[in-house]
């Protein structure tokens, strides 16, 4: 999410500029997220896995997982003979997932970019509130991940930061400002560009069809959530 990233310090400076924004603390990542949800969290992301069209036995990834509450979602919807998979770069994230994890999912470490997984092993893949954390340059190779794990028939879902009414979209601007200064990120949404078009989802249905995507159908959540939902061709 946006306004509330802090690098690691325990990766090299190198890896950051690979990897991109680590959130380093899970419980003030939470805290934050349910502040700017409006306490809608659990809302939201049944509504997300509504929308992945996960189904009982599938096998679904969670890219940029955090600490782990869409993979509990998508747990229960995929049931004991299903599996989910949270992928995080930050080791605290996938330390406080880890002690909070239920029998059908499990967690490791990983980048969007260069993902451990075999070609069209996974049903669904979920990335929210993660594209602005990855480095511009490796977007494109993170898309192509996405699709490359995917199974023909298998759906993508991104979701970021998409604020109605008047009052949230300025204190998006605010927060992403206050982020921006507090990171080496160059392309970090803030720093040059207006940051609701740097968030704004809708931004990747070209890339996502250049991916090899065949339909791409876009979503507004209210009050603070944009999403698209990517097929892969069977």
């Amino acid at each position: 999410m946006t306004g509330n990233a802090q690098q690691s310090t325990n990766v090299p400076a190198d890896r950051n500029s690979e990897i991109g924004i680590l959130i380093t603390k899970p419980r003030g990542y939470l805290v934050v997220k349910s502040a700017f949800l409006l306490g809608r969290v659990g809302n939201l992301n049944a509504r997300l896995v509504e929308l992945t069209g996960a189904a009982a036995g599938d096998h679904a990834v969670d890219i940029g997982c955090g600490p782990g509450q869409l993979v509990r979602a998508l747990a229960d919807r995929v049931g004991p003979s299903g599996r989910v998979t949270g992928i995080d770069p930050s080791r605290a994230m996938i330390d406080y997932a880890s002690g909070r994890a239920t029998a059908n999912c499990s967690f490791e470490v990983g980048a969007a970019q260069s993902l451990a997984l075999p070609d069209a092993s996974v049903d669904v893949v979920t990335s929210t509130f993660v594209m602005h954390h990855i480095p511009e340059a490796h977007r494109t190779a993170a898309l192509g991940q996405m699709f490359r794990v995917l199974r023909p028939g298998g759906r993508l879902l991104l979701a970021d930061t998409h604020p109605t009414g008047k009052v949230l979209p300025a204190a998006v601007r605010i927060m992403s400002r206050i982020a921006a200064r507090r990171t080496d990120d160059p392309h970090a949404p803030g720093r040059h560009t207006d940051p609701l078009a740097a968030i704004d989802i809708r931004r990747y249905r070209e890339a996502l069809r250049e991916a090899g995507f065949g339909t791409v159908d876009f979503t507004a959540i209210a009050p603070t959530t944009g999403v698209l939902v990517a097929t892969k061709d069977a």
